[in-house]
């Protein structure tokens, strides 16, 4: 990983931007933002997320 930085480990804190929920995946965009999801809207989001070329971090738990 030359010249980027690892992703902050997701924690109970980090909610799903769409509903509240725990965060399971953070989607980093190419342009620098990054989206919290939990797990079913990571599902339901992720074909586009791939579209866009988001790196997709999974929580460990």
């Amino acid at each position: 990983m030359t010249g980027t930085l690892a992703q902050p480990v997701l924690t109970a804190a980090d909610r799903c931007d769409r509903c509240g929920a725990a965060a399971q995946v953070r989607a980093v965009l190419p342009t620098g933002g990054e989206l919290l999801f939990c797990g079913h809207h990571a599902r339901a989001h992720q074909a586009r997320l791939e579209e866009l070329a988001a790196q997709l971090h999974h929580s460990e738990s």
